[in-house]
């Protein structure tokens, strides 16, 4: 190899990462060597869509067309949008740094619990005294709605080896994303997963409810000419009292995580989602376990909702044998 040849290539290594797939393209139609080193970081994305930032690469898997990844800002927790602001994010480097527990999270709003027994360092390790009665049960029951959860937080004296922390640590299973060929991509286990058993968290950008209804009716425009698939949840969960609603928008269109790639099923799915509080912290997270034991290669799929008030949505291609055949839809 020529000294300029190892320049650029050198160079290539550097810059190569920062750039969006079209800008990628563009500067490897340039010569030989920038062609080469383009190569290796499409094959570096296209090995962990999660960029380093899990603790285990969740690869893509496409048999169908030419796409080798789907690009997306990748945030292994969910972020408020000046947080998220990213315009540009390092992914297809020979390197990765190992990623550390995705909690706390104190610039969520965080505070500290004088109710919190672990804050008078009693924490055992795996019996936390925090720790929620009904946590073993989580995830044992599919289509039952919405499931929640306490766990150790920001007002908590544990640690991350602390057993009241498990949807805290990241993706840990191993998961594949997998292009079909009417539903684009999908989330397939890796492996075998165990009913109950931890799986992923929806994270993205957290949205005031006057910004989600602004971009969904910007995606809606999008999606009925195939030229975005939108991936904005909108959570509501009704207080004790029943007189109020709380309401957590998260928007993984752009920036989010492995979950962004997870399915509509209209029997239920395979994914049971719960909402985790963790003390110390204002504001809910939406996990997903998993509904029932489920085998390696088969598809993870959770019902979006019940709502359709837009007969022309979308098509449902679920396959279920209670497919309506258009997906979930409602006015945010």
């Amino acid at each position: 190899m020529s000294r300029t040849s190892g320049a650029v290539g050198e160079l290539a290594e550097l810059v190569l990462p920062w750039l969006p797939p079209r800008d990628l393209a563009a500067t490897a139609s340039a010569c030989r060597a920038l062609r080469a080193a383009a190569s290796a970081v499409t094959a570096g994305r296209a090995a962990d869509v999660a960029r380093g930032l899990e603790p285990v690469p969740i690869p893509f898997d496409n048999l169908v067309d030419s796409r080798p990844y789907a690009y997306l800002l990748y945030t292994p927790f969910s972020l408020t949008p000046s947080a998220a602001s990213l315009h540009a994010q390092q992914w297809g480097c020979t390197w990765a740094r190992p990623p550390g527990p995705t909690w706390p999270r104190s610039d969520l709003g965080g505070f500290p619990s004088a109710e919190c027994a672990c804050s008078l360092g009693a924490c055992g390790g795996a019996r936390c005294p925090c720790a929620d009665p009904e946590a073993e049960a989580v995830g044992s029951e599919a289509g039952v709605g919405m499931g929640s959860l306490r766990e150790c937080g920001d007002g908590c004296a544990c640690g991350p080896s602390c057993g009241n922390r498990r949807t805290q640590h990241g993706v840990t299973v191993r998961l594949r994303v997998v292009r079909h060929r009417k539903k684009g991509w999908g989330l397939h286990a890796a492996e075998v997963l165990h009913r109950g058993q931890f799986v992923c968290e929806y994270a993205g950008e957290l949205l005031t409810t006057e910004e989600a209804r602004r971009r969904q009716r910007l995606y809606d425009e999008l999606a009925s000419v195939d030229k975005l698939s939108p991936a904005l949840m909108v959570i509501r969960e009704h207080l004790p009292s029943g007189k109020a609603c709380l309401r957590v928008n998260i928007d993984a269109t752009k920036v989010g995580n492995v979950a962004r790639f997870i399915n509509h099923s209209c029997d239920g799915g395979n994914l049971h989602p719960v909402l985790v509080r963790s003390s110390g912290s204002l504001l809910p997270r939406l996990c997903f376990f998993a509904a029932r034991d489920i085998v390696e290669g088969e598809e993870l799929a959770f019902s979006y909702g019940d709502a359709r008030v837009r007969p022309k949505g979308l098509p449902c291609f679920c396959g279920s044998l209670c497919c309506s055949g258009v997906l979930p839809s409602e006015e945010t």
